[in-house]
């Protein structure tokens, strides 16, 4: 699969259609971002080892954002996955990126990660390997569900009084890209507080995700308290989903909290 992709990247950058190629490399044993210019450095583009190192994945868009913001006029590519091109649409919606200004390179997750992420689509549109993971079933939505309330609140209360306020899930998301972060105001949430004041801080942050997070789960990669965020996440996706019948990334539509 990463031939394809480095076919594809060598293509775009040979034909002058990208000034650069935003993916992942492999350095000394370690994989990060990196921002590719010409096609001798592909050698060292990689697109992930999720059997050996539980994948290597990465917010690319934000790290794009701040790539586009130095150099607007340019076109540059970016490694998506299923969630990364929703990310992407969403991102265009809220004026964040331009998408004349961008050359998505689609890869298919694995099923092992689709099973993982418990994925709803975990393919972009537009592959440039034809193997697609498939849907996967909600269950951790589900099993918290099919509790009773009390049972239901007392678990998140469990999980929330485990954060020790790091701001992982924030500086991780590919979706926070607000110039001033409302959970980080010391008049919602004393900072060296520990346990900080809860639940506020996660049920404000989560209410703010309505219509942008696109189920990336990289913000549960993140948490050391390993909080599952991605499952309160998925929840609050699915109401806004049966109240809009709208999800991020899913088709070219604003959020219905996107109105300006």
């Amino acid at each position: 699969m990463s031939e394809n992709i480095k076919t594809k990247v060598a293509e775009l950058l040979s034909s002058g259609q990208i000034k650069g190629f935003l993916g992942l490399r492999s350095n000394e044993g370690h994989i990060g971002p990196y921002l590719f210019t010409n096609e001798a450095e592909l050698d060292s583009l990689v697109v992930g080892d999720w059997k050996n190192r539980g994948d290597s994945r990465y917010p690319l868009n934000k790290c794009l954002i701040n790539i586009a913001c130095k150099y607007p006029e340019d076109t540059f590519g970016v490694l998506v996955r299923g969630c990364d091109e929703r990310g992407l649409k969403a991102l265009y919606t809220w004026n964040q990126l331009n998408p004349n200004k961008v050359v998505a390179v689609g890869i298919a997750c694995p099923q092992e990660l689709a099973d993982a992420c418990e994925c709803l689509k975990p393919y972009p549109d537009e592959c440039v390997d034809d193997e697609k993971a498939k849907a996967c079933e909600q269950k951790a939505v589900s099993s918290i569900d099919a509790l009773a309330i009390a049972d239901r609140f007392a678990l998140w209360i469990r999980e929330f009084t485990k954060c020790v306020k790091c701001y992982g899930c924030r500086d991780v998301c590919p979706m926070c890209f607000c110039k001033e972060c409302s959970v980080g105001s010391d008049d919602l949430i004393h900072t060296g507080q520990l346990p900080p004041e809860m639940p506020i801080f996660h049920l404000t942050r989560a209410v703010h995700m309505i219509g942008r997070c696109i189920d990336c789960g990289l913000c549960n990669e993140a948490c050391p308290a390993d909080i599952p965020l991605r499952t309160l996440y998925k929840k609050v996706a699915d109401i806004i989903d049966k109240e809009f019948q709208y999800r991020p990334g899913y088709t070219d539509a604003k959020s219905p909290l996107n109105v300006l």
